[in-house]
């Protein structure tokens, strides 16, 4: 069986460096013609997406109109109050500075969720796509691909910024290997 990890296109939010999980953006005009440069050799196979614009476009461009199914568990992390800002807009911030200060993991955003919040919802929803021992392909998010590698792969000891894909890219996972998709 074989996993496919596809992150979604850029977004506005990608191209102005904003926090952005649950706002429901769409891609940017660049971010949906840099997809259409793409090429994956993926067939039959199930396809599924967290059901945010972004990953139900993203599927639309790299692979046509195809039939999925939609994954709520597979979202991006909640960033709360920080959503759809920059570093620079709240690095004078109390609430930011304790956010980012300590445990990142541990640390909640008011009014979001933490690292390991989201990594235990997206672990959850994993486990269930893997029941079906049936090849599939998820486009989804960075941090949600980065909690699934960090869990599957810890001896790589990456941290999640460190396993995100760039927008459009990704892994395939077979059994104790990965590699990434698609080759550029």
């Amino acid at each position: 069986m074989t996993i496919y990890l596809i992150r979604h296109g850029k977004t506005e939010a990608n191209e102005k460096r904003l926090y952005c999980g649950s706002t429901d953006l769409p891609l940017s005009a660049a971010g949906a013609e840099e997809l259409r440069s793409l090429h994956y050799a993926i067939e039959n196979v199930r396809f599924l997406t967290s059901g945010m614009k972004r990953t139900e476009q993203t599927l639309q461009i790299l692979f046509g109109p195809v039939e999925h199914t939609v994954e709520p568990g597979l979202r991006e992390v909640d960033f709360g109050i920080f959503e759809m800002h920059s570093y620079d807009q709240l690095k004078n911030s109390p609430d930011y500075q304790a956010w980012i200060s300590g445990d990142n993991e541990a640390n909640t955003p008011p009014g979001g969720e933490s690292g390991n919040q989201m990594r235990r919802r997206v672990l959850a929803a994993f486990s269930a796509v893997q029941q079906f021992r049936q090849d599939t392909a998820i486009v989804t998010h960075g941090g949600v691909i980065a909690a699934i590698m960090a869990e599957l792969f810890p001896e790589e000891n990456k941290n999640r910024y460190q396993w995100q894909p760039k927008n459009g890219y990704g892994y395939a996972v077979s059994g104790s290997r990965y590699w990434a998709i698609p080759e550029e």
